[in-house]
């Protein structure tokens, strides 16, 4: 096969198109595959040091993607005249060959980007590590595993992206695009993703995600077998977990003389919290009030539809208000992210911030917003605030605190 094609239905082969090409990227660079083998050059300062992203070319047309510690590593399809895939959209098959060398540490995801803020991608960890060592397998994947309504397949710009994180190495071979045919991939349903409680499947987070599941229930068990009330129970993502970190000065100071617990973990959606609410996080504990922030990571990896990450936050807190009834429970719009107020991810999190009020009772929910509080007057996101623009520095775990102390305090001391 032609490495710079895809084989199409109309036969138009794009192996004669030169702008076609494979492109190797790293977190912090990129090159073009046009050689042998090919490693992405590192900057003058890595962010990643350690991190190593090679791609090569095989006498027999395939193509080996090889990342070592890396964020990601990408072998993406670009360059030629953007693709009009509607009329695969209904039968159609991305299909192609794979190989699983090593993923003992890594995950991949397949992806298609079909123009601006439009990247689909389809997460293959779990299935990725069960092929290692088995060779060539042919996948066939429906082409609507991609598409979201409303997006515009008329011109794709990129229509395959390998990416790997972690470490690993793995191969494809034969990419084309069919009008029809057997699909042996399965496609999720996006609409049920926020709200199908599972663990958190990502490369990073294998190794120390369940441990820190159990690490909480022994924590929350130690509070009870020592006879001691867990007041406040704060919910969400690595930013809650920030709480441990950055914001430990804030939180010896605000919340640890109420016998405060922060369950947070780096990286969850609301699916994964979910998860965890459901196997013994809330078991066993009576706080007088529950803080919960959750869903800026359905943004940044799903960009998913408002309305299902919306979904899932309601689904935690059907299963907070289940498990403690007598709790009162204080939802936090998601926290401002982006550099500037036109950021995709700022806009996106804004719409699903739109839609969480409708959430409030006023007796047992409660909504407040505090994300003006981390924000310039141009609305502008600092890095004194936000490092990395979106978790907090110290001091922002200070606003935090404050923002949200005189709430608690009537929300706990009323009757």
């Amino acid at each position: 096969m032609n490495l710079g094609a895809l084989l199409l239905a109309t036969t138009l082969d794009l192996g004669s198109a030169p702008a076609w090409h494979w492109q190797l990227t790293d977190f912090e660079g990129e090159t073009r595959l046009d050689r042998a083998a090919v490693t992405v050059p590192k900057p003058a300062r890595p962010v990643v040091p350690a991190s190593q992203v090679t791609g090569r070319r095989g006498d027999d047309g395939a193509l080996t993607l090889q990342f070592k510690d890396s964020w990601i590593a990408q072998l993406r399809l670009q360059g030629g005249q953007p693709l009009d895939l509607r009329p695969y959209l209904d039968q159609g098959l991305l299909a192609f060959d794979f190989k699983v060398t090593e993923l003992a540490r890594g995950g991949v995801k397949f992806k298609l980007g079909c123009g601006k803020d439009c990247e689909r991608k389809l997460p293959f960890l779990r299935p990725a590590q069960a092929l290692q060592g088995k060779g060539w397998q042919p996948l066939a994947i429906p082409l609507r595993c991609f598409w979201r309504a409303g997006d515009d397949f008329s011109a794709v710009p990129l229509p395959f992206t390998l990416e790997g994180t972690g470490s690993g190495e793995v191969s494809i071979a034969r990419l084309r695009l069919l009008p029809a045919g057997q699909a042996n991939i399965h496609c999720p349903d996006p609409s049920t993703l926020a709200i199908s409680p599972q663990p958190l499947e990502e490369s990073w987070a294998i190794e120390w995600w369940m441990p820190r599941h159990r690490e909480k229930l022994a924590e929350l068990r130690a509070q009870r077998e020592a006879g001691r009330r867990v007041e406040l129970l704060f919910l969400g993502d690595s930013i809650t977990q920030g709480w441990e970190n950055e914001g430990k000065a804030a939180w010896a100071e605000h919340f640890a003389p109420r016998n405060a617990v922060a369950l947070g973990f780096g990286g969850d959606r609301t699916e994964n919290l979910l998860w965890r609410l459901q196997h013994g996080q809330l078991e066993g504990v009576d706080p007088k009030a529950v803080v919960m922030m959750i869903g800026t990571n359905n943004t940044g990896e799903r960009l998913e539809a408002p309305e299902y990450t919306v979904a899932g936050i309601r689904a935690n807190l059907d299963e907070v208000r289940r498990r403690l009834p007598g709790a009162q429970i204080l939802l936090l719009a998601i926290f401002p992210r982006g550099e500037t107020p036109d950021d995709l991810t700022r806009r996106h999190n804004a719409r699903i911030n739109a839609l969480l009020p409708a959430l409030a009772d006023g007796r047992h929910i409660h909504f407040l917003d505090i994300g003006a509080a981390f924000l310039g007057a141009d609305g502008r996101l600092s890095r004194e605030v936000m490092p990395d623009l979106l978790h907090l520095s110290p001091q922002a775990y200070q606003t935090w605190a404050r923002a949200i102390a005189p709430t608690l305090k009537r929300l706990t001391t009323s009757p």
